[in-house]
């Protein structure tokens, strides 16, 4: 489904489904298993296998300009799904194909060193984030994120020092610093106080438009509502809608309502 101008794909997903086998155990006594384990040794020891399905038969295609809400409630599939596009983890079947490059964020707390300073985090992270560049690059994209993220004096402060809401300033504005051709973010804004919501949406929004598409993972509706242009709903392994952000709006309401 396209809601975008461009008839460029970014991601195509077909056929996906993500199992994990689950060992499976009788509630039974230790004699009533050796009587079976005597009358049938390798029935016995296999057991039963049962496998929970995390993604089931997922087909999605994502375009250039796509702004994609991805919501569900917990244990969904969100994540699952969000890292297999990553190529975090590989799908049983099925096959994801990616048209450039994909950045994606589902911890601020990751590649921090507490003891550093805010800049010198911001140093650390950026090498992450960004190992194509050089350090004059580099530099240029850090003076931008802590302008940005309106640290002031405490850019250098320790970061064990900052709040929650300083710490997913720094990590959101390093991450959107630059464009890609698919951001992820993986309720990475619950963090962020409002106004810094409203003024990295902006930022993501004018990333977005200058080069691909994102991927927004949160509990906020509103937040959906002001970025989003699509959203998909996950419910028990499945794309249950897949549409304008307004109307899926509503339907998961109903949804969280029901469960």
């Amino acid at each position: 489904m396209n809601f975008s101008s461009s008839s460029e794909k970014i991601v195509s997903i077909k056929g996906l489904n993500l199992f994990y086998q689950i060992d499976h155990y009788h509630n039974q006594s230790v004699k009533d298993y050796l009587i079976k384990l005597v009358q049938n040794p390798l029935r016995t020891l296999r057991g039963k296998n049962r496998y929970y399905h995390v993604l089931e038969q997922i087909n999605l295609d994502i375009y250039r300009g796509d702004r994609v809400g991805l919501v569900g409630i917990n244990g969904a599939g969100k994540t699952s799904l969000c890292r297999c596009i990553a190529g975090m983890i590989t799908p049983n079947m099925g096959e994801v194909q990616i048209n450039g490059k994909v950045r994606a964020i589902f911890d601020t707390s990751v590649g921090i060193v507490p003891e550093l300073t805010g800049r010198e985090n911001a140093e650390v992270i950026s090498a992450l984030i960004y190992p194509e560049m050089d350090n004059n690059e580099r530099k240029s994209i850090i003076d931008d994120s802590l302008a940005f993220s309106d640290l002031g004096e405490f850019e250098n402060v320790p970061y064990l020092k900052y709040s929650k809401g300083m710490q997913t300033r720094l990590s959101l504005s390093l991450v959107s610093a630059k464009g890609c051709d698919l951001l992820i973010l993986d309720e990475v804004y619950d963090g962020a106080d409002i106004f810094f919501q409203e003024k990295i949406s902006q930022r993501v929004i004018k990333m977005i438009q200058e080069s691909g598409a994102v991927i927004f993972v949160s509990h906020s509706m509103e937040q959906i509502e002001k970025t989003c242009n699509r959203l998909i709903i996950l419910d028990q392994a499945k794309i249950i809608f897949d549409g304008r952000t307004e109307q899926g709006i509503e339907v998961f309401k109903s949804l969280k309502i029901k469960s």
